[in-house]
């Protein structure tokens, strides 16, 4: 810990004196993109991000509204149906099932990917002068206090050049005994942005540590405190007995990611209309050719020094009797190299199209399991499989793809993108996805209604086909899993409301079983999913809601809650002109399910049917403030704790969420 903090606060003056140097260009860029001269819309932003794996850019925002700041430092809060273990900075899952990410070849990831920054989430910024962005939040006590430093970093060099630097520390320790979490993060990026020549560029890493407890022993110790404490009601958190003492785990990893784009065009040039004597010159772009390379390592360590727990907790213990020490290590590398015709060069081309390929080595390291077959072998041991896994494995795979895309246009754009294995493991995967949006003039503003859908064939990543470890061993012959989503969203400005509306088909569904093994179900399960978001105001009053229901057609594979809702009722107004005040309160609610259990070894969700968690409030009561470039704000968590919404306030079996806390906060945006 001391060593993260010293880091941290290194960075933390660093960022601080780059926020305050003049010796950055005053001239920002004056635009994220140009539709003529490339094939997404043209804009002016102060921020975007780029998709893979072509690296096209789309606008984004800058983290300096004053609206719902305080959300950001709430665990529960990163979806309005969280499975979670109750911590900050801790795994979690959504449950509102459309909303989730699709699984990560490194299956540990999945779980903690609302806190790290990957491509898709990697913002590059076009700022006037440089831009310093420093937020520090804190709570609760010494027993159970939750702090959060994050600082953000950005100047232009010239007007086309720009560099960066990010830095997150989040250190909580839980309010219950042995759960705390540390996560680490740091990265530089920059970008250029030339007539002829661009190029985006970050490198990220991140360090997070979570101590497991293996959730409390006893629920009675909240729902029914008295039953099992002789009479008494109170109870303190941290005297709670967990399963799980000297348990921890660790996942490291690092992303290095360059995307490159040299444009062939020609130059326009003509004359002012005013005086025809200034003439102007402009570089319009017809062929693009591209390279993204992306690089990524992560290692899970898993460790358990109590050696009682090690074998009372988990069922089996191949390996080692005297406690668990183990890593898998995942290394990837990946090239693209694509051709693009570009949008809107001339009248004639309506569209974008694009054609790439892609190749990328996979190399697994994990446990070695030549010890399973030692005759030395322990006998009090698990007895080993009859299968071989090796401590190594590389793969080699490849696609080919390709795109088309029309994002300039009021009445219709867009997109369209097909992937199809070739090489490897891949061979035969077929990745097709779409979108395409209109906007209808109405009540002086427009309505914008839009349709999408995917179909996916793709095989199963390799460690959820083989796998070694102390607890859990197992080698699968998954084939390939199908899904197909279809569905469409409403959009009305005028009214503040915006439906959604889809169906999906899975096949082949992956899912960890109640015995916390991965397994296949070899038939169709049908989810379907209808959200509205409905925001109402009334002079300084307002309320905001968002509802969803959701419906699984096997809720022993796939348990979804089927009705959850977050709403938000507050007061925003100004006091003597400069101090903007958001004041409120807001909670969620979804109904009862069978919530997925837990694994700390494997550090995934897993399918159990004998507890149900939901069907209790959680309530926050918040000032949210802003005052120039400052943003500071001071809020009750779980304010109803006690009050009302009962005390089964689980997200997942046996993992209670926080109880009341106080906590504050406060961002300064130090531009120049």
């Amino acid at each position: 810990m001391k060593k993260h903090l010293f880091i941290s606060y290194i960075l933390f003056f660093a960022l601080f004196f780059m926020g305050s140097a003049n010796s950055m260009a005053q001239n920002p860029l004056a635009q994220v993109n140009n539709a003529a001269k490339d094939s997404v819309p043209q804009v002016v932003s102060s921020a975007w991000t780029i998709t893979q794996p072509l690296g096209q850019r789309f606008e984004s925002t800058i983290d300096t509204l004053q609206y719902n700041f305080y959300q950001k430092f709430i665990p529960s809060n990163q979806s309005i149906a969280y499975a979670t273990t109750g911590n900050y900075g801790a795994p979690g899952m959504t449950q509102i099932f459309f909303d989730r990410k699709h699984g990560n070849e490194f299956f540990f990831e999945d779980v903690i990917e609302t806190w790290i920054t990957k491509v898709k989430n990697q913002k590059y910024y076009n700022t006037g002068v440089p831009m310093t962005l420093l937020s520090y939040a804190t709570g609760g006590t010494k027993y159970n206090n939750q702090d959060r430093f994050d600082g953000i970093f950005s100047g232009n060099i010239n007007k086309k050049a720009q560099v960066g630097a990010m830095v997150d520390y989040i250190y909580s320790k839980g309010n219950y005994d042995y759960q705390a979490t540390k996560n680490f993060m740091w990265g530089i990026n920059g970008s250029y942005i030339g007539d002829r020549y661009e190029m985006q560029a970050f490198y990220n890493s991140y360090n997070m540590l979570n101590k497991e407890n293996g959730g409390i022993t006893d629920d009675r110790y909240l729902t029914n405190p008295a039953q099992v404490q002789g009479g008494e009601t109170k109870v303190d958190a941290k005297t709670i007995p967990t399963n799980l003492t000297k348990a921890h785990s660790r996942l490291v990893g690092h992303n290095f990611f360059m995307n490159h784009r040299y444009k062939v065009g020609y130059y326009h040039t003509w004359k002012d209309s005013v005086n025809d004597t200034i003439e102007h010159r402009e570089y319009i772009p017809v062929t693009s050719f591209i390279w993204t390379m992306d690089f990524k390592t992560n290692t899970h360590r898993f460790l358990n020094e109590n050696v009682k727990e090690d074998q009372t907790f988990f069922k089996d213990c191949y390996l080692s009797l005297s406690g668990t020490d183990e890593r898998t290590e995942y290394t990837q590398f990946t090239n693209t190299l694509g051709i693009s015709l570009l949008e809107g060069f001339n009248k004639y081309a309506k569209f974008g199209l694009a054609a790439y390929a892609t190749y990328e080595i996979r190399k697994y390291k994990q446990v070695a399991d030549s010890m399973l077959y030692s005759a030395n072998r322990d006998a009090n041991l698990t007895p080993a499989p009859d299968f071989v896994i090796p401590g190594k494995n590389t793969d080699n795979v490849a696609w080919i793809g390709g795109q088309l895309t029309k994002q300039r246009g009021s009445i219709l754009t867009y997109s369209a993108d097909a992937r199809l294995g070739v090489l490897g493991c891949v061979a035969g995967d077929v990745n097709i996805s779409g979108n395409i949006t209109t906007r209808i003039p109405l009540f002086g503003d427009s309505v914008k209604i839009s349709g999408y859908g995917y179909f996916r064939n793709e095989e199963v990543p390799y460690l959820l086909q083989n796998f070694v470890s102390n607890h859990y061993i197992w080698k699968n012959d998954f084939g390939k899993t199908r899904r197909v989503r279809v569905g469409g969203s409403l959009v009305i400005p005028h009214s503040r409301t915006h439906i959604n509306v889809g169906v999906e088909n899975l096949q082949n569904y992956i899912y960890f079983n109640n015995s916390a093994l991965p397994t296949q179900c070899g038939d169709n399960i049908q989810v379907f999913s209808a959200s509205a978001e409905q925001n109402f105001a009334f002079r300084a009053l307002h309320w905001d809601n968002k509802l969803t229901y959701q419906t699984s057609t096997d809720e022993t594979v796939l348990s979804l809650p089927k009705f959850a809702v977050y709403s938000n009722l507050y007061l925003k107004f100004k006091i003597a002109g400069v101090l903007n005040v958001q004041f409120g309160v807001d909670g969620n609610y979804y109904t009862s399910y069978y919530a997925p259990s837990y694994n700390p070894a494997t550090m995934a969700f897993h399918t159990q049917n004998e507890v149900k968690c939901g069907n209790f409030l959680w309530m926050n009561a918040y000032a949210n403030m802003k005052l120039k470039k400052a943003r500071f704000f001071a809020m009750f968590t779980h304010v109803n704790q006690g009050l009302f919404g009962g005390n089964n306030y689980f997200a997942i079996p046996h993992y209670p969420l926080n109880g009341r806390k106080f906590q504050f906060g406060v961002s300064v945006d130090f531009a120049n």
